[in-house]
């Protein structure tokens, strides 16, 4: 399960953080958000909101990118709501950060297909690096999670990484790709499996094996 708190509120995060406003292009991306809900209901647009004041955090940060309390008063003034409303939104879904992140942010998926599949060794090879749940590396690469479920049981185990997800991992693999993204690279996302191209069945169909070709009608043989 997740471990995740909101980062706590410091002078010096109120000095870094309590100016925040709208970048000139966020600003217009902020105003074709809000159009797209009904009069009297602008505050639905809170979730994309947050997401795109992540983003411009992130932007200054060169990380995936977090919201600072004072970032989470900024959208809720801007929405004309309750900073508590905007940060029970912010708490419960984890594509919000709400504590600093690393360059790249880890979330590893522990539910039971890919603990069934090997996630504890990928949890594992994360923590051989110095990650652990709620702290930033030394040089500022890695910061981890542990979550829940991602949507990927037929591909797993898989891990997120920023906004990429990487699935059929082994520890051989996942290192691969954390070398590859410390070098600056970007590794291929999705499975990383040889000769698969999505979450087919790896090795081939074995059944419907005539939908590989073609619209096949299997009504007549039934």
């Amino acid at each position: 399960m997740a471990d995740r708190y909101i980062e706590p509120e410091t002078p010096e995060l109120r000095a870094r953080w309590g100016n925040f406003a709208w970048t000139a292009e966020n600003a217009e991306k902020a105003k074709q958000i809000v159009a797209r809900y009904p009069e009297g209901r602008q505050r639905s647009a809170v979730m994309p909101l947050l997401d795109l004041a992540q983003r411009q955090v992130g932007a200054e940060e060169n990380t995936q990118g977090w919201l600072p309390i004072p970032v989470m008063e900024y959208i809720a003034g801007y929405l004309g709501m309750p900073i508590i409303r905007v940060v029970e939104v912010a708490s419960f879904y984890t594509m919000y950060n709400i504590a600093p992140i690393g360059r790249f942010h880890v979330q590893v998926c522990g539910t039971t297909p890919c603990m069934l599949r090997g996630s504890d060794d990928l949890i594992s090879a994360c923590k051989k690096r110095g990650m652990k749940a709620g702290h930033i590396t030394e040089d500022g690469l890695w910061s981890f999670t542990e979550v829940e479920c991602m949507g990927n049981c037929a591909s797993a185990p898989m891990v997120q990484i920023n906004d990429d997800n990487y699935e059929d991992l082994t520890v051989e693999r996942l290192d691969a790709v954390l070398d590859a993204l410390a070098r600056g690279e970007s590794p291929k996302a999705g499975t990383q499996e040889p000769g698969r191209h999505t979450v087919e069945p790896s090795g081939g169909p074995t059944t419907l094996v005539a939908m590989t070709s073609g619209n096949h009608d299997y009504r007549s043989e039934w």
